[in-house]
């Protein structure tokens, strides 16, 4: 018998009841010892406030070298809803967070990261959405309490992967949302081993629906984003959905082409013109020459990204190796005032 979608409206008389359902929560962090306890007792002070759905809080550590996991071994000690990944090595911000979201069991999966910027609250208009028949909910930014500069940037990023795409993507949405079981398993048979999440969710196409939020400034530690990273997820985004930049890389060079004949014939016609005043000189040709070099390498640079991720897919390398996991044995439960837990029977 086919397993009932838990994405069913609760009126629907095959949707499951709520007591009987799971809800994942699924926090990536690195180095995030000042993060993880306040995050891991927002989230319950949540489900402690819902009252009506068991949850299971995976964690997954990308290798910290601080004591983020010593901070969530003992989180766990008390609390057998809260499970633990530690990852054998840092396999990247890509990879590990989408590792942990397909080792997640729950009827709906919550990603939230680990610093707090996607605030816990928003959790039960998310499963309001998810109760009310959507497959997603997505949480937008409309504002952020980060650099103006950098939010400025994020939003033309967005706005960017948005137009030169061949679907329509959701601008300033980071991965924080609510995943109906049904689009994880889509998720999980896509088998990409460098995944663009974002990009998944609006190929995947299913109803959702677009929550809007201010993203809180960082209260502890430092971000771990650099531009390294920023500029890995951006040229993800554009390699993964778009076509556009390699059709720029033929256009240009018809360009170039129609351009180079242009001035050669213009050339031409002023020599013949002006056969004894007239002198080229050095300056046009070496002008010529840098001008075209740098067509050529930002080409090649353009074919490079996806030939990088051609590169990347046929290996078909893990997304993740595991060193360790904490409490996958037990059965979920209810989140309990003392930090225990009831396990569903």
């Amino acid at each position: 018998m086919e397993r009932p979608s838990a994405c069913l409206a609760p009126s629907s008389p095959h949707a499951k009841p709520a007591a009987e359902k799971l809800i994942s929560v699924v926090s990536g962090c690195y180095n995030e010892e000042e993060n993880v306890r306040e995050c891991y007792e927002q989230v319950k002070k949540v489900f402690q406030e819902i009252g009506r759905y068991r949850y299971e809080h995976i964690f997954i550590d990308n290798c910290s070298t601080d004591r983020t996991v010593q901070a969530l071994k003992r989180i766990a000690d008390a609390d057998t809803n809260v499970r633990i990944i530690v990852n054998a090595r840092n396999f990247g911000h890509v990879r590990s967070p989408h590792y942990a979201l397909m080792q997640a069991t729950g009827d709906a999966v919550i990603g939230i990261v680990a610093d707090l910027q996607d605030p816990p609250e928003m959790i039960p208009a998310l499963i309001r959405e998810w109760e009310n028949g959507y497959s997603m909910a997505l949480c937008i930014k409309q504002a952020s309490q980060e650099n103006r500069a950098m939010f400025w940037l994020r939003k033309k990023y967005y706005r960017l992967v948005n137009r030169v795409s061949s679907i329509e993507t959701f601008e300033n949405y980071t991965g924080f949302g609510l995943y109906d079981r049904r689009v994880v398993e889509i998720v999980k048979g896509m088998e990409d081993p460098y995944p663009y999440f974002r990009g998944m969710m609006a190929e995947i196409g299913l109803p959702h629906k677009k929550l809007f939020y201010d993203q809180p400034v960082r209260k502890r530690g430092i971000t771990k984003n650099n531009f390294y990273t920023l500029y890995d997820v951006a040229m993800l985004g554009i390699t993964n959905l778009s076509k556009v930049p390699l059709r720029l890389v033929t256009f240009s060079g018809f360009a170039c082409a129609a351009l180079c004949i242009l001035v050669a014939f213009s050339y031409l016609v002023y020599k013949l013109l002006f056969w004894d005043r007239f002198s080229v000189g050095m300056a046009p040709l070496v002008i010529g020459i840098f001008f075209f070099s740098s067509i050529q390498l930002i080409s090649v640079g353009i074919l490079g990204e996806y030939i990088g991720s051609i590169h990347t897919h046929v290996q078909k390398r893990p997304l993740v190796v595991e060193r360790e996991r904490v409490n996958f044995e037990y059965e979920p439960g209810y989140p309990m005032p003392s930090g225990e837990t009831v396990s569903a029977k």
